[in-house]
């Protein structure tokens, strides 16, 4: 998620309370979050999310959570992906009843998707679209 890093890093770096909403017509707004909570492995939380909106609702398509990793340089590793309109929620990295859970193929399929996300992102223009304009919390 090399895109959404440098959006970050224009932003000042991942803090409590973080929140970034990228307009970029005609593709839907772009929001990066800081989570209040730490993810699976106890690090640095963030949402990203398409937002659309149908009956008045708010619609992720999607959303992903990452955690923020800084060993060996800053990385996001997806452990939480949603889609609203196809109404699907998936973990493939969890902590259930006080035991960590790695659901490693449906992990890899995250971080596939990541990949291709970031990329569609990258060529989409999301961070030249990200300015002083956009929303910040």
């Amino acid at each position: 998620m090399q895109t959404i890093l440098r959006i970050l890093k224009m932003a000042g770096g991942w803090h409590p309370g973080l929140y970034l909403k990228i307009d970029n017509v005609p593709y839907m707004e772009l929001v990066i979050e800081a989570m209040d909570e730490s993810g699976p492995m106890g690090l640095p939380a963030l949402s990203v999310a398409h937002y659309g909106e149908q009956n008045g609702d708010l619609m992720r398509d999607p959303e992903m959570c990452f955690e923020l990793g800084m060993a060996g340089g800053a990385h996001l590793d997806p452990w939480y992906w949603r889609n609203d309109y196809v109404a699907v929620e998936q973990w493939s990295r969890n902590i259930v009843r006080d035991h960590y859970v790695h659901l490693v193929q449906l992990h890899e399929q995250h971080k596939r998707f990541a990949e291709t996300w970031d990329n569609n992102l990258r060529l989409q223009g999301f961070a030249e679209a990200f300015t002083d304009k956009c929303i910040r919390g």
